[in-house]
């Protein structure tokens, strides 16, 4: 198992007074190869909810894209609002079957969604083995979220604005940018208000060198 290819990322979700925000970074690596410089690891559930991925790509990808047909069906065989622990749920229960169902390539995904409805907004960590839990403030993933929590615990404050959330969450990833090799080559920042979603930053870091 030491020799399998390992992935990194650095994904956050932040609980602000009039909403949510998800900030993720920019970088795909496979071991220690940068595979991609450009990726959106923030995925548009629909107008309401999102979700940050990381871990297998090719398996957030594929349960992403399932949850929203699911969710897509639910809404128009009811007609009901889709509740946001609805689609945690969901997602959690085909990342449980997922991990662990038998696989030469291990597939492992983590996921945070963001989102509100007629409850209000919340926040929820979807972990990779299934579990799920309604997070009250803040959340990271992946391989930088050891550095990611250490300036939330110094920057987040509950009551802070949107604008105010969206600085500390570029803070955040500013600071793994710096200190983790897996997360890099960029800054991808949503919201998610009354308003609904909206892609507030997205800016690429270019590491080449000019000679």
């Amino acid at each position: 198992m030491e020799d399998r290819v390992k992935t990194g990322t650095t994904t956050v979700g932040l609980i602000v007074k009039d909403g949510n925000i998800l900030a993720t970074d920019k970088r795909a690596t496979t071991g220690y190869l940068v595979a991609d410089k450009n990726i959106r690891k923030i995925y548009k559930i629909n107008d309401d909810i999102a979700v940050t991925m990381a871990g297998t790509v090719s398996d957030a990808q594929l349960l992403l894209r399932l949850t929203k047909a699911e969710l897509n069906l639910k809404n128009i065989r009811t007609g009901q609002e889709i509740l946001v622990r609805e689609a945690a749920n969901l997602i959690a229960r085909m990342v449980y079957s997922n991990v662990r169902s038998f696989s030469a390539i291990p597939g492992i995904a983590h996921f945070i969604m963001g989102g509100k409805d007629k409850e209000g907004f919340h926040l929820f960590d979807i972990y990779a083995d299934g579990t799920v839990t309604e997070c009250k403030d803040y959340v990271c993933s992946g391989s930088g979220s050891v550095v990611a929590y250490g300036v939330l615990e110094t920057l987040y404050k509950p009551n802070m604005s949107i604008d105010e959330g969206i600085k500390v969450a570029v803070k955040v990833l500013n600071a793994t940018l710096q200190r983790d090799i897996a997360s890099g080559n960029g800054i991808d920042v949503v919201t998610i208000t009354d308003k609904g979603f909206k892609r507030v930053l997205e800016k690429e870091i270019n590491t080449k060198l000019e000679v």
